[in-house]
């Protein structure tokens, strides 16, 4: 019995139009158009439009179809199919793009949007605290105990200063990589490279991968390198690292790479390693 009401209610309702369904039934609960748009903060403007069917004079779908849930709400009317049959009589008049949902945002029911006026009375509270909270601060503390204050706080800061020892700078000079020290290329990623002797006799030539080293000679006569990537090799003499052969993916060769001619080298603005015709 329930389903058979419930069939003929969803007949009743698509009999008439969702605005004409609207205005009958605030009639019946002899509500006004001031009075739906006092309940659901509704301009009148936008209920005389959803009840007169005049899609084009609404800001837009969403805000209709948000509209009329509401209107529904305040008189009685099952919002959902309300909302959905005003979504199909729009679609049926050519306005099933006008202006369509946002998956995020659906403004179903105006009135939860709060009033101008509270956001300017929390502004008004937020001041009021303000002032109160810096005349509280002035009757607290007089002139004398901020003076106090003052005088406290720059006596703790002045001890501060003295009892901080002066840092004792070291005469003696840092010790730098020894001019006849071992020489080791680390591969910090896949880089090829060839070794060779001022004769042009080969010491190495292979590809290294990521974390392996080469150490050079120290009895290899004016030890040179050959390489497309310096960037990718670490330099260090007896541990201590030294500037790189290069900073960039570019070819370099004869340049020397025992301790003496890396000591000694010329580095570029861009911090590469100046070919050398030695």
């Amino acid at each position: 019995m329930a389903e058979d009401t419930d069939k003929d209610a969803t007949t009743e309702l698509h009999l008439h139009n969702s605005g004409e369904l609207l205005r009958r039934a605030r009639e019946q609960k002899n509500l006004s158009l001031e009075d739906i748009a006092k309940s659901t903060r509704i301009p009148q403007r936008h209920l005389l439009s959803i009840e007169a069917g005049d899609f084009e004079a609404l800001p837009g779908r969403t805000y209709a179809i948000g509209f009329a849930k509401s209107y529904a709400r305040a008189v009685g009317l099952n919002d959902a199919t309300i909302g959905s049959q005003l979504r199909e009589e729009m679609e049926d008049q050519g306005h099933g793009a006008y202006q369509p949902e946002d998956a995020g945002y659906s403004p179903d029911d105006p009135s939860n949007v709060p009033p101008k006026f509270l956001a300017w009375t929390a502004a008004g509270i937020g001041v009021v605290v303000v002032v109160g909270y810096l005349i509280w601060r002035t009757l607290v503390l007089e002139p004398g105990q901020l003076a106090g204050l003052s005088a406290e706080s720059e006596s703790s800061m002045t001890g501060a200063a003295e009892e901080t020892p002066s840092p004792i700078l070291s005469s003696q000079p840092v010790a730098g990589p020894a001019p006849t020290g071992t020489v080791v290329l680390t591969a910090t990623d896949t880089v090829w490279m060839k070794i060779y002797d001022e004769d042009g006799e080969r010491i190495f030539e292979d590809q290294m991968a990521p974390g392996d080293t080469f150490t050079v000679p120290s009895n290899a006569s004016n030890p040179q390198i050959l390489t497309g990537r310096p960037d990718a090799l670490t330099v260090t003499i007896d541990g201590q690292v030294i500037p790189p052969l290069g900073t960039a993916q570019r070819t370099i060769k004869d340049v020397g790479v025992s301790a003496p001619a890396l000591l000694n080298r010329n580095i570029d603005a861009a911090g590469d390693t100046v070919e050398s015709d030695n």
